[in-house]
C-alpha cells in the first residue's frame, strides 16, 4: 500500500464501494460520489448490471470473490490510490449537504483529524426515520487509511475504526436499506445467524434471562425513550423488526450453545 498524495497537496479522496446484484441502487450511489478524485467498485459476482454501470459511470471495477463484508470492504480500500477514503454500500449516496462539508473538510487538509463521522439517515418503506434506534447511526466512513480501516475480526455489522482523533461533519448519509419487507426479514435472520455464530465463537453465551429481555429492551429503547414513536407507523413497525432481530439471535445462539443447529443440515439425497 503506496501513497501517492504529497504533503503540500490537497489530499485527494478514493470512494470505496462493494457491490453485489445492485443494479437498480447503484447508480445513484455513483452519481452522488462525483466529487472524489477515484472510485472503486468490489463486485462479488454480480448477474445482474451491475458491473456494467459501475464500468459506464467511469469506476474501477474489480471482481473478488464475496468471503465477509469487513474483509471484502478491507480489500477495496487496500487498491485505493490515495490514502483518504471514503466507503459506502451500493444503497446509501452522499447528500448535497454532506458533500459540502467533505469539501470544506478536504480544502482545510483535513486538519487535525484522522477520520470523520457523519449522521446515516435511512428510507423505511416512504417515509424517512428520524428517532429512535434509526437515527442518527453516525458512521465513521471518511478516514485515512494510513491511521486505521476496516479492522478485526467480525464479519457481520463491522465498523471502521481509527487510531488519534476524529471529527463530525454536517449532512447525512442517505441510506435505502430495503427493497422491500420480505428482503429485510430475510436479511435480518441472515444478520442474526452470522452474529450469533461469530458470538458464540468467541465464547459468549445466551441466558433464559437475555432471551425474554434482551428483545424487549429493544424494542422499548427504541420506540419509547429514543422516540421512535414520532415516526409513526413507520417507527412502530421499524422497532418491532429490530427486536425481533434481537431476539433471533439471541435464540440462535441459546441453540448454538446446545448443540442443536440453526440452519438445515445438508441433505444427500431429495426429500431426506
Amino acid at each position: 500500500m503506496s501513497s501517492t498524495t504529497a504533503p503540500t497537496e490537497r489530499p485527494r479522496i478514493s470512494a470505496c464501494i462493494i457491490a453485489f446484484n445492485e443494479a437498480d441502487r447503484i447508480g445513484d450511489c455513483l452519481a452522488s460520489l462525483a466529487f472524489c478524485d477515484e472510485i472503486i467498485v468490489v463486485d462479488s459476482g454480480s448477474t445482474d448490471a451491475t458491473v456494467a454501470i459501475a464500468t459506464a459511470a467511469g469506476a474501477t471495477v474489480l471482481l473478488r470473490p464475496f468471503d465477509g463484508f469487513r474483509s471484502q470492504k478491507a480489500f477495496c480500500v487496500a487498491q485505493a490510490r490515495f490514502d483518504w477514503v471514503l466507503c459506502l454500500d451500493a444503497d446509501e449516496r452522499i447528500s448535497d449537504a454532506l458533500r459540502a462539508s467533505i469539501l470544506a473538510a478536504q480544502a482545510d487538509g483535513f486538519a487535525g483529524h484522522h477520520g470523520y463521522r457523519f449522521a446515516r439517515l435511512s428510507e423505511y418503506f416512504g417515509k424517512f426515520l428520524r428517532h429512535g434506534n434509526a437515527y442518527p447511526d453516525r458512521v465513521l466512513r471518511l478516514f485515512d487509511r494510513r491511521h486505521g480501516g476496516w479492522r478485526g475480526a467480525r464479519e457481520i455489522h463491522e465498523a471502521a475504526s481509527v487510531d488519534g482523533p476524529t471529527g463530525r461533519l454536517h449532512g447525512d448519509l442517505i441510506h435505502y436499506p430495503y427493497r422491500s419487507l420480505e428482503q429485510q426479514l430475510l436479511k435480518t435472520q441472515r444478520y442474526a445467524r452470522m452474529m450469533a455464530e461469530h458470538e458464540f465463537a468467541r465464547g459468549k453465551r445466551a441466558t433464559l434471562a437475555k432471551l425474554v429481555l434482551a428483545p424487549a429492551w429493544r424494542f422499548w429503547r427504541g420506540l419509547v425513550f429514543r422516540g421512535g414513536f414520532r415516526d409513526g407507523w413507520h417507527g412502530l413497525v421499524y422497532a418491532y423488526v429490530r427486536a425481533n432481530y434481537v431476539r433471533q439471535k439471541t435464540i440462535m445462539l441459546w441453540m448454538l450453545q446446545h448443540g442443536r443447529p440453526v440452519t438445515d443440515p445438508p441433505r444427500d439425497q431429495p426429500g431426506a
